[in-house]
């Protein structure tokens, strides 16, 4: 387990998909994700068996508060290009229905992941491909963590009967 003081990151375990896939099924959280579609308890365990088959380039946490053990949220290194040295970076605190807490859960959690995707993996760049109407997650990232507008995707979504842009922000190693 990667820890900090109040949270931990650990693998995935398929006694987490259950709750994964109803914070991921949650109307407010899954209008974020550019997977879309309710998923089932039959979803979540094909996710989980590709993860197992994609272990070397996708790299998936549950995000533990190490007082309880609870599972509070997940937080991923996805799509890792390892030439480029890049990862699509995938992160929210489910419990509660927080997304992104303003109480420091969330900040340790993505400092944690950030840390371990350039100190143990050597990675290069992290980015993410934002809704512009996710506003929390944007400024939580550019504000805390310095990552920066790389490029917009016009009309990218469609949310509420509306065409949204994206949003691809990132952070290189040597923005810290």
């Amino acid at each position: 387990m990667i820890t900090g003081k109040k949270v931990g990151l650990r693998a995935v375990e398929k006694e987490d998909l259950k709750l994964l896939r109803d914070w991921r099924n949650r109307t407010d959280f899954r209008r974020n994700f550019r997977e879309v579609r309710e998923l089932s308890l039959a979803d979540q365990e094909a996710w989980f068996e590709s993860l197992q088959r994609t272990k070397h380039i996708n790299y998936m946490f549950a995000i533990v508060d190490l007082k309880t053990n609870e599972t509070i949220g997940a937080a991923g290194l996805l799509y890792i290009n390892w030439i480029i040295r890049s990862a699509d970076f995938s992160f929210y605190i489910g419990k509660d229905g927080q997304y992104i807490d303003d109480k420091g859960i969330a900040e340790e959690a993505a400092k944690l992941l950030i840390d371990y995707g350039f100190n143990n993996l050597n990675l290069n760049k992290l980015w993410m491909e934002l809704y512009e109407f996710d506003t929390k997650k944007i400024s939580f990232f550019t504000e805390k963590f310095n990552f920066k507008k790389d490029g917009l995707l016009r009309q990218n979504c469609f949310e509420d009967g509306k065409y949204w842009d994206s949003l691809i922000i990132s952070r290189l190693r040597q923005d810290r």
